[in-house]
């Protein structure tokens, strides 16, 4: 099987493109929108290291956005209990409304992602991406 880097880049460029006009509405850069998105779909992650790791934002990108996120109110800084090294980052008040916009956005974008794909194949592609899933979980946790 040969699934190459076409798909997986077609996708993102396709969701940039949902993105662009809600992005230029804002006054945000993708990556701040997707900044703000990832920290309000995922509330368990909570910092700069993360967004890094998992989103594979360049550390040097994350630093500027959540930067100029916290100044303009839609972000703020909440020290770790136990630790004052280390701080939370949060989704304000402000942030919420564009979050929920992004949702919809997203959804949308999934709709139009899957049309023409029946149930019957969007079931088999769930259960062929959780397979997945714990292969990958399975090659991870094997010895080297």
């Amino acid at each position: 099987m040969n699934f190459g880097i076409e798909i997986p880049r077609k996708i993102s460029l396709a969701y940039g493109k949902v993105c662009k006009p809600l992005c230029n509405e804002l006054g945000l850069s993708q990556t701040a929108f997707d900044i703000l998105m990832f920290l309000g779909n995922n509330p368990k992650y909570k910092n700069a290291k993360d967004i890094v790791e998992i989103r594979h934002i360049k550390a040097n990108l994350v630093s500027v956005n959540v930067e100029r996120l916290v100044r303009e109110g839609y972000l703020t800084r909440q020290a770790v209990k136990g630790d004052r090294r280390k701080t939370e980052l949060l989704c304000t008040k402000k942030a919420e409304s564009i979050t929920e916009r992004g949702r919809q956005l997203q959804k949308m974008f999934f709709e139009k992602l899957f049309a023409h794909i029946d149930d019957n194949m969007k079931k088999a592609f769930e259960e062929v991406m959780q397979i997945i899933g714990e292969n990958s979980d399975e090659i991870l946790e094997e010895k080297e």
